[in-house]
């Protein structure tokens, strides 16, 4: 998984944060149902599906759970 960082034309950094959730030894894992809203829709889950890795918003449209991986906003 590779995240590039963004910066605003000023060089102000675009990402503010980035939060890994799933580690080795502690897997979270959702339903399509409770896949979680990060700053209600201003960030970013990526969650490790079936279908491969998707955002949150692409996992509920296609109905699919799976994997949390990080928080990113």
């Amino acid at each position: 998984l590779v995240i590039a960082l963004k910066y605003a034309p000023d060089g102000s950094r675009g990402i503010a944060g980035l939060r890994r959730m799933s580690r080795p030894g502690r897997r979270v894992y959702r339903k399509q149902t409770s896949i979680p809203r990060v700053l209600d829709g201003l960030g970013v889950a990526i969650l490790s599906t079936s279908q491969g890795i998707l955002t949150d918003h692409q996992a509920r449209r296609r109905g699919v759970g799976g994997e949390v991986l990080c928080f990113v906003y």
